[in-house]
């Protein structure tokens, strides 16, 4: 299972929610605030968070950070308990977390500009 790493989550952050303007130490903060639910884990329960926790959590799924999943354990009584968990995507993570190499101005008719002037005149053949 791979692992993410502090400096990895600080860069996926920087990749969403630091371009609408939070200060790098604000996202070193979050990093290290969302790192705390999770160690070296991928999921973290639901039941381990209060409300303000829970509505960073959801905008960090809105961000594609974490998704949810549910499963559903009979308990003593006969009754369904549903258990819900956060988990991150590493995956995506890791992707944010690799620079961003500026994509280069493909123009489909640059060859054209190495071919020289004289190519273009046109000769008709003798008669």
């Amino acid at each position: 299972m791979p692992v993410v790493t502090m400096s990895e989550t600080v860069a996926a952050l920087r990749a969403t929610v630091g371009k609408r303007g939070m200060a790098e130490e604000d996202l070193r903060a979050l990093a290290d605030y969302l790192m705390s639910f999770f160690g070296f884990e991928t999921e973290a329960i639901d039941n381990n968070l209060d409300v303000a926790d829970r509505d960073v959590f959801y905008m960090l799924e809105e961000e594609g950070l974490l998704t949810t999943r549910q499963e559903e354990v009979m308990i003593k009584k006969g009754k369904m308990w549903r258990i819900h968990y956060w988990i991150l995507r590493v995956e995506r993570i890791k992707a944010l977390a690799k620079p961003q190499r500026p994509k280069a101005d493909v123009n489909a008719f640059a060859v054209y500009d190495s071919l020289p002037d004289d190519i273009w005149t046109r000769q008709l053949p003798a008669r």
